[in-house]
C-alpha cells in the first residue's frame, strides 16, 4: 500500500471523508461522502457506537539513573498495576519519572513486549481516576505509529468523538470520528441508537505474525454493555456496527452473553460475525486482525478487491482517513 495514502491529519470537516459503499446483495461498490451517510443506509436498523474516550496516554520521562524513556500506556489491570509499553531498556523494580511527581515501578517484564507497573505521586499508589487526571494534564494524545509527526493541539479534539464520555481508550474508535455534532443530532433522529463502552488498547495495532491466522493470540479489551443495548443486541433488529470495536463487543456479548469483561474475539473469515447487520468502518493496516474482521463479512477475495479500488481511487487509509460501508 502506497505510504502517501497513509492520512496524517484528519477530514476538515470530519463529515466530509470519502465513502465507498459495497452492498453484498447487489455487488455494487459506490462511491460518495460521509456527509451523504443517510441517504444510504437502511431505515429500520439500530446503529451501534463506542463511547469510550480516548485518554493522554503517551508520556516522556527519564530514569533515576537520567535515560529517558517514554511511556505508552495500554490498559489497567487488577491491584492497581497497569500495562503498558516503553521505550527504553527497563529492569523489574526500575523507577521512571516523569512530571507533576508521577512515577511508574517496573513490576514485571512480559513476553509480548509490554510491561507491568504500578504509578505513585509522592510515594502514594494512585488509581486509574486519578492517573487519568494527572496525564490529562502532562501527557499527549496517543496518534498510531504510523501517524509520522508529533500530537498537536487539532488532535485533542480531532482523535476523539463528538461522543465520548467513558475515559480509558489508547486509540481512538476511529469509524465514529467522521460524525460532526450535527450528524450524530441528525443519527438519533433517525435511528435506534445505541452506545457500549470497550477500551482500544494498543494491542489494536499489533499484526498477525501467525503461519495460520487461528493461531493469533488476540487482545483483550475492556467492555462494558448497557442494559438498553443488550436488549438490541437480543432482539431481531438489523444492527449498524459503527467501527471494528463495536462489531467485536457485540458479537461477543451474542456469544457468551456478558455484559461487562474482557473482550477477546477474533473475526475473520473462519469465524463469521453472528449478529451484525451492517458495518461502517475505515481502511485498515495490511496484515492486521481489522482487515481480517472486514473479510469475516465480504470473504478474502472481495475484501482483497475493495481494497485494490480504493487504492486505485486514492482513499485515504488508517486512523485519519476515509470509511467504508459494508451493506
Amino acid at each position: 500500500m502506497p505510504e502517501t495514502l497513509i492520512a496524517e491529519f484528519p477530514a476538515n470537516p470530519r463529515s466530509s471523508a470519502r465513502l465507498l459503499i459495497y452492498d453484498r446483495k447487489t455487488g455494487n461498490i459506490t462511491h460518495t461522502l460521509f456527509s451523504q451517510l443517510f441517504k444510504h443506509l437502511p431505515k429500520d436498523i439500530a446503529v451501534v457506537l463506542n463511547n469510550t474516550k480516548v485518554v493522554k496516554a503517551r508520556v516522556f520521562g527519564h530514569k533515576r539513573s537520567g535515560g529517558k524513556v517514554e511511556l505508552l500506556l495500554n490498559s489497567p489491570l487488577q491491584d492497581e498495576k497497569f500495562s503498558v509499553y516503553i521505550r527504553g531498556r527497563v529492569k523489574v523494580g526500575m523507577e521512571l519519572l516523569f512530571e507533576h511527581n508521577l512515577m511508574a515501578k517496573v513490576v514485571s517484564l512480559q513476553d509480548d513486549g509490554t510491561r507491568v507497573v504500578s504509578f505513585f505521586i509522592n510515594n502514594q499508589t494512585i488509581s486509574s481516576d486519578e492517573l487519568f487526571n494527572v496525564l490529562e494534564e502532562i501527557g499527549h494524545i496517543p496518534l498510531p505509529p504510523y501517524i509520522k509527526r508529533k500530537d498537536n493541539e487539532e488532535d485533542k479534539t480531532e482523535y476523539q468523538t463528538v461522543f465520548s464520555k467513558e475515559r480509558g481508550a489508547v486509540a481512538a474508535p476511529t469509524a465514529s470520528l467522521h460524525f460532526t455534532t450535527q450528524m450524530f443530532e441528525e443519527l438519533k433522529k433517525r435511528y435506534e441508537t445505541h452506545f457500549l463502552t470497550l477500551h482500544v488498547g494498543a494491542g489494536t495495532f499489533k499484526p498477525v505474525e501467525a503461519e495460520h491466522i487461528k493461531d493469533h493470540v488476540m487482545h483483550s479489551e475492556f467492555y462494558e454493555i448497557p442494559e438498553s443495548t443488550c436488549k438490541a443486541i437480543e432482539s431481531e433488529k438489523p444492527i449498524l456496527a459503527v467501527g471494528t470495536t463495536v462489531t467485536r463487543t457485540v458479537e461477543y456479548f451474542a456469544r457468551e452473553n456478558l455484559k461487562v469483561g474482557k473482550s477477546d474475539l477474533f473475526l475473520h473469515p473462519l469465524n463469521k460475525p453472528i449478529r451484525v447487520d451492517h458495518l461502517l468502518t475505515n481502511f485498515h493496516l495490511p496484515k492486521s486482525t481489522l482487515l481480517m474482521l472486514v473479510a469475516s463479512f465480504v470473504g478474502i477475495e472481495k475484501a482483497l478487491e475493495i481494497y485494490k479500488i480504493a487504492v486505485e481511487e486514492k482513499y485515504r487509509f488508517f486512523s485519519y482517513g476515509d470509511a467504508m460501508l459494508i451493506l
